[in-house]
């Protein structure tokens, strides 16, 4: 292994010099090509997915259909927020890094890791990736994409493997750089690991305790909003970092008829093979151990005295198929703050907003937040107190933009944002002061 991940690193830095020369308008036409190859094998690579992990096929396909777009949304970035400029005799332009690696999650094994990918080899960079062990085949068909539409094979490389592979990779002397999207424990592992060299790039993009406050008294349509709070929750089987973990009631008026509309709509989620006509609304976890692990942390709720509204279980479809749980966990007296990467919610009950933020605020974690209410200056409040990277207003916390940046504070990221803003951890900027005529000792 180790042989192979040295050889790897030398092709990679072997090929940096012509692939970071390369005209830009050459980079762009490449990765416009790779789009295009990746729009013609959508069904393809989306029932890759679908296989590979249990993601309902029209979610895979989707998955695939956000790769493609991401091109030229990275372009358009890459434009706005790294060309050259010039301010009196100074010019500013930026330059890529060099050989960076990008260590893939399971639950979006395509669009998670081509979010640094196609940044980062259109800024310049050679790029080894390491996938996630679960999805090897996803990440095979894409670098087929990738050599379909020219692009030379040492600027991007693809490492199997399990953690030692990563370990192993992520320690490597020959790397400029490490983009990495997986758990708290590993992102601090890595930061512990890359804080001797701060000459390397790092950028974290982690999981997240997210809450959702429904601000009930607030709220028109408790059907729309329980449906809300269930997509946020239950979306791809809770396998979003984005999805939302706590849900917050604020005030006593309509609590009991949302409840019943929040209770009926789960009991109602279909749950079965993701590649079934119709699709279900939430297949498999990624795996039996996964499934395995969000019932040992349902149970440790439990026991610490959480009410059990729905209890996820396993069902007869195999081992990595749950269903959906929701624990009011409103008397714990210390909850504990993990993240729950599965389809399990905790509620909590609160008598007023300031509260319910203040339960949204105690976390370790910082993604993901959002508030449903009616009240413009509730949302603002919320707006203004809340402590997360991603605040949403009336939509799924599942909800996020490409077209702008995706990361958190605290123990889910280190502060160097995905999506959009991915070009700034792409390159890094020199500055020059120029001018043309010889120098001068005057």
């Amino acid at each position: 292994m180790e042989k192979g991940i040295n050889d790897a690193v030398r092709r990679g830095r072997e090929a940096f010099a012509d692939w970071s020369r390369s005209p830009m308008k050459d980079r762009q036409a490449l990765l416009r090509r790779f789009a295009g190859a990746l729009s013609a094998r959508r069904l393809l690579l989306g029932e890759t997915i679908a296989r590979e992990i249990g993601k309902p096929l029209p979610e895979a396909v989707a998955e695939v259909d956000a790769m493609a777009a991401k091109v030229d949304i990275s372009i358009r970035a890459h434009e706005e927020r790294c060309s050259s400029f010039k301010s009196g005799p100074a010019v500013t332009r930026f330059r890529p890094h060099g050989l960076v690696a990008v260590l893939g999650p399971y639950n979006f094994p395509g669009h998670l890791p081509n979010g640094h990918i196609v940044p980062a080899l259109l800024a310049g960079n050679t790029v080894l990736f390491k996938p996630s062990e679960l999805a090897p085949a996803t990440a095979e068909a894409t670098l087929a994409c990738w050599l379909e539409a020219g692009l030379p094979p040492p600027v991007l490389q693809i490492l199997q493997g399990g953690r030692e592979t990563a370990r192993t990779l992520a320690a490597h002397p020959g790397l400029d750089g490490l983009f990495f999207t997986g758990s708290a424990a590993t992102g601090k592992l890595l930061a512990r690991q890359f804080a001797d060299t701060p000459g390397k790039i790092l950028a974290l993009e982690m999981g997240g305790n997210n809450p959702l406050i429904v601000d009930l008294e607030w709220v028109d349509d408790l059907d729309t909003a329980a449906g809300i709070a269930i997509r946020s929750a239950f979306l791809s089987t809770g396998q979003r970092c984005t999805c939302a973990r706590r849900l917050i009631l604020v005030g006593n008026g309509s609590r009991e008829r949302f409840l019943t509309a929040l209770l009926q709509e789960t009991n109602r989620l279909v749950v079965g093979d993701p590649l079934a006509d119709p699709a279900p609304f939430m297949g498999p976890l990624a795996s039996e151990a996964l499934a395995g692990r969000v019932l040992k942390q349902q149970q440790a709720l439990l026991e610490a005295g959480a009410a059990p509204l729905l209890r996820a279980e396993r069902l007869s479809a195999g081992k990595a198929f749950l269903s959906p749980g929701i624990l009011d966990v409103t008397g714990l007296s210390h909850p504990p703050d993990e993240e729950i990467f599965g389809p399990v919610l905790q509620l909590y009950r609160s008598p007023d907003l300031d509260s319910a933020i203040a339960i949204a605020n105690a976390t370790r974690f910082g993604l993901a937040a959002g508030i449903l209410t009616g009240a413009r200056d509730r949302w603002e409040h919320g707006f203004q107190n809340l402590r997360a990277g991603i605040i949403n207003w009336n939509v799924p916390l599942t909800g996020a933009s490409s077209g702008a940046p995706f990361g958190g504070l605290g123990d889910s990221g280190n502060l160097r944002p995905s999506a959009f803003f991915a070009a700034d951890y792409c390159s890094y900027p020199v500055a020059s002061i120029e001018h043309p005529g010889p120098a001068s000792t005057a």
